[in-house]
């Protein structure tokens, strides 16, 4: 299969070494020339070499792309495109590429928190299938330039599709992936189980102290959720489960979606004793800075989303609002101002998601 993915940072590296070791066509696609170049600069002198780092065995894979040039990375065989880069930059990149875009192609945002919505707004023409994962397949970091290590593999990956009767079409041609996608009712149930959603904010927020003094050597997993941080995570939970809930869906707790990711289906296991033991064990290092994208990327994209569905729907979110404004206080912006609610997503585009109607 010809497939595209647009980010070359942790996620979209890891995927797309990992989808040419199992037999695609894969191009990988840099969006931006900012930050640290190390990484994609040495895929590129190593003749498109990425290694892939997993349970202490290394597989190098030559990729068939690695462009900055979108016209290169996206042509009319490209039959899937996955967008791996900051919610944040959703919108931005969309715009970029739909004139590349073709009709019928089928588009994964890794994760979504509803960007369906700007390719209602942008690409509404092309007849495109919209899929909204939870959360990346690969738990991984890029460890030095050129590899990626890979920590943790989701048993199971939830999907919203958009238009919902594309779901088992979907299924079918994401099979060959191996990363047993499972349908959910919709993409707003995709864009609210984003474990981001939850425990990147409380324990983004919460570990700001700690990272400050610790210079670097700090496992936000392992430390923070304490049971009183817990207490904190249960009341936020609470709330997006009630806006769920008010949307017609079933209100699933983050614990119950996690164990949903992270375990077999016939696990007899406790959903919180799963979160401990990755936490424990299978976590990654960091933040190692206070302005991570634990906040600045999932408090304006994900908590105000979350904010803004609340306030349409009636349903108060209190520790939702006071997460936002204690995270702007530290950091000394207002999150609100450049962020993803029912207005910036466009009211036309994101009712009928939320109403059903997507088809």
């Amino acid at each position: 299969m010809e497939i595209t993915i647009i980010g070359a940072g942790n996620g979209g590296s890891a995927m797309a070494a990992d989808l040419k070791i199992k037999g695609h066509h894969v191009s990988l696609l840099k969006t931006s020339s900012k930050g640290d170049l190390r990484h994609f600069t040495t895929i590129r002198s190593n003749n498109n070499t990425i290694t892939l780092e997993e349970k202490n065995q290394s597989s190098s894979v030559q990729l068939d792309v690695v462009t900055t040039d979108i016209s290169e990375a996206l042509t009319p065989l490209t039959e899937v495109v996955i967008i791996f880069i900051p919610t944040t930059f959703h919108q931005d990149i969309i715009r970029r590429i739909v004139p590349f875009l073709r009709k019928k192609q089928i588009i994964m945002l890794q994760p979504g928190y509803l960007g369906t919505a700007f390719f209602l707004k942008y690409a509404h023409h092309l007849d495109l299938t919209i899929v909204e994962a939870e959360s990346s397949p690969l738990d991984c970091r890029i460890t030095k330039p050129g590899l990626v290590t890979v920590s943790f593999r989701n048993v199971c990956n939830p999907i919203g599709v958009y238009p919902v009767s594309n779901g088992p079409l979907v299924l079918e041609k994401l099979e060959s992936f191996g990363y047993n996608f499972k349908l959910l009712k919709s993409v707003v149930e995709s864009a609210l189980h984003n474990p981001n959603l939850i425990v990147h904010t409380i324990g983004g927020i919460m570990s700001i102290p700690r990272i400050d003094y610790s210079n670097g050597e700090y496992w936000m997993y392992k430390e923070v959720f304490s049971p009183r941080v817990w207490n904190l995570v249960e009341q936020l939970d609470s709330e997006k489960m009630l806006v769920l809930e008010k949307l017609g869906f079933e209100p699933l707790s983050y614990l119950e979606a996690c164990k949903i990711r992270n375990s077999p289906a016939d696990s007899s296991e406790s959903a919180k004793s799963i979160f401990d033991h990755y936490a424990q064990f299978d976590s990654i290092k960091g933040p190692l800075v206070s302005n991570s994208r634990y906040i600045t990327e999932d408090v304006p994209q994900g908590l105000v989303l979350l904010e803004s569905l609340g306030a349409y729907l009636g349903v108060e979110t209190p520790i939702c609002s006071s997460l936002i404004t204690i995270a702007g206080s530290f950091l000394e912006i207002d999150y609100r101002l450049d962020s993803r609610s029912l207005d910036t997503l466009g009211e036309k585009y994101v009712l009928p998601l939320l109403n059903h109607t997507e088809d």
